[in-house]
């Protein structure tokens, strides 16, 4: 039997509550499993519009690559901006869960679109963190935060393409 962790939760689901943000005091996770659900209306031509409850609409398009206008966010640059979002705040909750102190994260994620046995897909996520530490704070720990978040990422995760970290960290 587990033992409870942060605001009821159980060890087992303590490292995710944490990973996005939820031990601050008010926040609660819910119980695994988690749904999201997502709208996706279009007509025979235009944009897409994605809902969601809750959430504002979000237009979207076909990328350049696939014949579309290119000016609005895909189903490609969306799956990409996913890794690096779920970057950021999976390294946000580790970092304070090790009271790692930090001024700020810029994470440029690239994917790899290719055919896999005629199939269109994911082959790999290059994910390039550059992160600032005040003067003082471990280098060291700041860069195995990084490693970790990117290991910890529940998308990449979830994801079948290799994810690849290059990490920088910056003392100010």
């Amino acid at each position: 039997m587990t033992e409870p962790g942060l605001f009821g939760t159980t060890a087992a689901s303590t490292d995710h509550c944490q990973l996005h943000g939820a031990e601050r005091a008010g926040d609660f996770m819910q119980p695994y499993p988690h749904h999201y659900s997502v709208a996706a209306v279009a007509h025979a031509a235009g944009e897409v519009t994605l809902a969601s409850h809750r959430l504002p609409a979000l237009a979207s398009a076909a990328p350049a690559e696939f014949d579309g206008p290119g000016d609005m966010w895909s189903p490609e640059t969306l799956c990409v901006g996913a890794v690096a979002d779920c970057f950021v705040l999976t390294f946000r909750a580790i970092a304070r869960a090790s009271k790692l102190p930090w001024s700020s994260l810029r994470c440029d994620v690239e994917g790899t679109l290719d055919r896999v046995e005629g199939v269109a897909q994911f082959t790999a996520f290059l994910v390039r963190a550059s992160l600032q530490v005040p003067a003082g704070a471990n280098t060291e720990q700041a860069q195995r935060l990084l490693e970790r978040s990117e290991q910890s990422c529940l998308i990449t995760n979830s994801l079948k393409a290799a994810t690849r970290l290059e990490a920088k960290v910056e003392v100010l």
